[in-house]
């Protein structure tokens, strides 16, 4: 009488439809949580400037912010986005004439991390006149504040 080895006919199986079923999920999970769009749950205005240009731009120090965060005094760029390294090359500019105003321009896109530093380098410099450049405000964006 022969004996037959029946672990040879049961060989495992790998059911894929439940593996496949949660990738799914997972797939529109983060596909839903990496579209979330903080813009779309607040609504802001932004200030508008209106006014009188300053009085004489031309002595004042200008710091440039762009919109991936680099410093530029005058026509200096800062190598190093730290607050010393700020300090001293607006040091270096200006020298030891802390009555000069300061022109400070950054993009609408500086993250807001990079005008603080530039006001916490001013102010530890002794430097008290900041001036803020705006764009004029356009036609359209008058009319519909009215």
């Amino acid at each position: 009488m022969r004996i037959r080895d029946h672990r040879s006919d049961d060989e495992p199986d790998i059911n894929l439809v439940p593996l496949i079923d949660v990738i799914l999920v997972l797939i529109i999970f983060f596909v839903v949580t990496a579209t979330f769009d903080a813009r779309s749950v607040l609504k802001l205005e932004l200030p508008r400037a209106t006014g009188e240009p300053a009085s004489d731009p031309a002595k004042a120090l200008i710091v440039l912010v762009n919109a991936e965060g680099r410093y530029f005094v005058d026509d200096r760029e800062v190598l190093r986005s730290d607050v010393e390294s700020l300090k001293s090359t607006i040091s270096e500019v200006a020298g030891t004439d802390r009555d000069r105003p300061v022109m400070l321009r950054a993009d609408a896109r500086t993250p807001y991390q990079a005008v603080v530093t530039v006001y916490d380098a001013l102010g530890q410099l002794g430097f008290r006149k900041v001036m803020n450049a705006t764009a004029p405000q356009t036609r359209e964006a008058a009319e519909s504040a009215k």
